[in-house]
């Protein structure tokens, strides 16, 4: 089951950063994977079937522009991560 949650987001935004409305949503859908993903709350499986893609290139996006550092992971961490391939 999937959920739709909306948004308010002022015109001015949109002109601003010059995208459309479909650009935008997938931005803030990325930036919050990316997030929630950094803060440990979200997996990087679950992240990246959320975004559609693979887990390799959200993986490689989260460190590239995320600022995620995997090498910082617990054996907790290696854990919940290994068990979802």
């Amino acid at each position: 089951m999937q959920s739709t949650i909306e948004i308010e987001c002022p015109q001015e935004i949109l002109l601003g950063l010059q995208m459309n409305t479909r650009q935008f949503a997938a931005l803030v859908k990325e930036e919050a994977a990316l997030a929630l993903f950094r803060e440990g709350r979200l997996s990087s499986g679950m992240a990246a079937s959320w975004l559609g893609i693979p887990r390799v290139l959200f993986l490689l996006k989260a460190m590239r522009v995320g600022g995620a550092s995997l090498l910082e992971d617990t054996e907790e961490d290696f854990r919940r991560e290994t068990s979802l391939l």
